[in-house]
């Protein structure tokens, strides 16, 4: 490797200096604008977001390009983490996740007509001017196709792929933030896995062929929707899905604990039964991509993040659990930790310590009984993993995250984040049996009876 020249040291210290401004800039004035709609009647406030619209793809790129998309997005990704991470690292992952503006109607309507060839009016039945969601690369509007269909249209900025393409190439400074967190941290696969997700992300016909995937495997699943995908609507820049009814987040947590348990139970066996069934996990563990319906019914949405497994994968995860939970074997957890770069070969720490700081992730599957998740095991989880300077700081300068457990921490970063907010409570321990590939024990609440009933057992030839 070559030495590094002052040319390339001033322009990496101007690219830490566009980082370190950056949770100030992305969506500034569209900021401004929400802070001053507070105060204004519905017209100024109508007018006032007609100014900031996004009118052109060269609007899209200067106010997502230049590093603001692609970390607009990790930022979102990192939006529901709760106080458990360091405060440094958590201000200035919330400080990315400000909503772009949205487009125009116009622009809207030259989007679809360049993609599908007409515009919507000509192309639905019905199509709402307002986007019902906005993110950090597109939006989502109402529709309902000539049939009587309601669909859900997610138009994509033109430019915002390019520009989180170009983007990412900048993206590894970002981790060497994340290396002082994790002291043993290889940072590169790391960031090539989240570049590859991050830029999978921009690819709707790849999020199409994924939620198809999904849509299949459950299809008549009590409790599980997927929405179709109407591929002759969808495009790599437009994607029409059946649109999805019912509550939001913050709706569910008004009900019942029943129904909170409910809620989880089922959010629980939709990301570890499509892992270790269909070898693929819907990586983006957030509420706002959840629709909740009483009884523990819930639709999931967004599939642009996907993680596909190999069966070895799935054996390797089945080896750490069964030492860890089942046999109670440190040593033997040990070593599959150390084969799967978990934990570096040879640490100068005994196997009792291993145990004892990994057993937190297993800590509410490791007993027979019902377990209650809070927010406080949440916030420990989260705490746990960035552990750089706390208890738990010996382990931590030993451990790392392989390239194929990046997506999957992110179920220690999410899932268990909301189930804390629910207070979820099961016996947890027997519903991982059911779905571990090793045990599939058999149905151990009434929920899983009635899917038994309904849709079986999840082997592929049932779906």
């Amino acid at each position: 490797m070559t030495e590094e020249g002052p040319v390339s040291k001033i322009s990496r210290r101007s690219r830490n200096a566009r980082l370190a401004k950056l949770g100030g800039q992305v969506g500034g004035a569209w900021g401004v604008n929400k802070a001053k709609r507070v105060f204004a009647d519905a017209e100024r406030k109508e007018e006032l977001d007609r100014e900031f619209e996004l009118k052109s793809a060269e609007q899209v790129v200067k106010s997502l390009g230049n590093m603001k998309g692609a970390f607009m997005k990790l930022g979102q990704m990192a939006s529901y983490l709760d106080q458990g991470m360091p405060e440094p690292v958590r201000k200035a992952l919330s400080s990315l996740q400000q909503d772009a503006p949205p487009m125009s109607r116009e622009f809207v309507d030259e989007t679809v007509e360049a993609e599908l060839g007409s515009s919507p009016a000509a192309l639905f039945a019905e199509f709402d001017n307002e986007p019902i969601a906005a993110a950090s690369i597109g939006q989502v509007h109402r529709a309902l196709t000539h049939d009587g269909q309601a669909v859900a249209v997610k138009v994509q900025y033109p430019g915002v792929a390019d520009a989180i393409r170009n983007d990412m190439d900048n993206a590894d400074m970002l981790f060497r933030v994340m290396k002082m967190t994790f002291p043993s941290l290889d940072p590169k696969p790391l960031v090539e896995e989240l570049k590859a997700r991050l830029v999978e992300e921009v690819d709707y016909e790849m999020e199409a062929r994924n939620q198809t995937v999904f849509a299949d495997y459950y299809e008549g699943h009590p409790y599980i929707h997927v929405p179709r995908v109407l591929s002759d609507l969808s495009t790599r820049r437009v994607l029409t899905t059946e649109l999805a009814s019912g509550h939001r987040f913050e709706d569910v947590l008004t009900w019942s604990q029943e129904e909170k348990d409910l809620t989880a139970e089922t959010l629980y066996r939709f990301t570890f039964g499509s892992m270790y069934r269909l070898l693929a996990f819907n990586g983006d563990p957030h509420p706002g991509n959840y629709i909740f319906r009483p009884g523990g019914q819930v639709s999931f949405l967004d599939f642009g993040l996907v993680k596909h497994y190999t069966s070895d994968d799935i054996d390797g995860f089945m080896q750490l659990i069964e030492a860890m939970v089942v046999t109670r074997d440190m040593a033997t957890y040990r070593r599959f930790a150390e084969e799967q770069d978990l934990l570096m070969p040879n640490a100068p720490i005994d196997d009792e310590t291993v145990g004892e700081y990994f057993q937190h992730f297993y800590e509410f599957v490791l007993h027979d009984g019902e377990y209650t998740i809070t927010s406080d095991y949440a916030a420990k989880t989260v705490r746990q993993i960035f552990a750089n300077g706390g208890e738990n700081d010996v382990i931590s300068k030993h451990t790392n995250v392989p390239s194929r457990y990046v997506v999957v921490q992110r179920i220690n970063l999410g899932l268990l984040a909301i189930f804390g907010d629910l207070n979820a409570t099961a016996n947890w321990r027997r519903i991982a049996e059911e779905l571990w590939p090793f045990i599939l024990g058999e149905p151990s609440t009434p929920m899983a009876r009635h899917i038994r009933e309904v849709w079986g057992d999840g082997s592929t030839d049932n779906s």
